[in-house]
């Protein structure tokens, strides 16, 4: 496993863990990979390219058993998820070195109170969007009260027009979400969040692009470093 591959699991593994705990999700951690299980939502990441028989073993069957949507994340290409009645779809993983890029052209604002917390919840809900969950169950304020964790916030004339959340792990900052409201979308608004991520943490930074974001992340001095295999249950 590369480096910066390993920065991007062992950032993607505080995600899970930090998202169980603030939701009270049950937690399930083996060597192998890490399962957050909830009352609509059964995710699982792997951390290893080389499960054990045992762990990959539990892992299918906490998939068979599942009631909920099942999402599995494997950036090692190991787990087969056809033969669990799952569909694949392939995101890369990019990260981007602690070079700099000029200031965010908006207003970009750090989350600091519950209120705040609130409105960039609902904008990830709405814009990403979030299926399954209401707000203060996606991201719960409680998850910005662990060490790491914290939300930002876009503004266009007085008004949250996007988000998006950052973990610090392992000296790297990881980007989930990154949010821009429909009708604010094509203005410069993720360009604006990444701007100021990148300016805020000098370390490298990963995320998981969806195809509509990959122009703006390779725009911004992003590379691929594996292409992902995210395995669901969902039409």
């Amino acid at each position: 496993m590369s480096a910066s591959l390993q920065l991007a699991v062992r950032n993607a593994a505080a995600l899970t863990t930090g998202l169980a705990r603030s939701r009270g999700h049950d937690l399930i951690s083996r060597p192998a990979f890490l399962a957050m299980s909830g009352p609509t939502l059964l995710r699982v990441l792997a951390v290893r390219p080389d499960p054990d028989p045992d762990d990959f073993a539990e892992l299918v069957l906490l998939v068979k058993r599942a009631e909920a949507r099942v999402v599995v994340e494997d950036s090692f290409g190991t787990i087969d998820g056809t033969a669990l009645g799952l569909t694949a779809r392939y995101l890369p993983v990019m990260i981007r070195p602690p070079d700099p890029v000029p200031p965010p052209a908006l207003e970009i604002t750090p989350v600091r109170t519950a209120e705040e917390w609130a409105v960039a919840e609902q904008v990830v809900v709405d814009g990403f969007p979030l299926p399954g969950f209401a707000t203060g169950d996606a991201l719960p304020v409680a998850l910005g009260h662990r060490e790491g964790f914290r939300m930002h916030t876009a503004w266009r004339d007085g008004v949250v027009v996007g988000a998006c959340l950052t973990v610090v792990e392992d000296d790297a900052a990881g980007v989930y979400w990154v949010t821009t409201l429909p009708e604010h979308r094509s203005r410069g608004v993720g360009r604006a969040l990444m701007h100021a991520v990148i300016t805020g943490f000098p370390v490298p930074v990963t995320l998981t692009a969806a195809k509509a974001g990959l122009p703006l992340y390779e725009s911004l001095g992003f590379s691929v470093v594996t292409q992902a295999t995210w395995w669901s249950n969902a039409d």
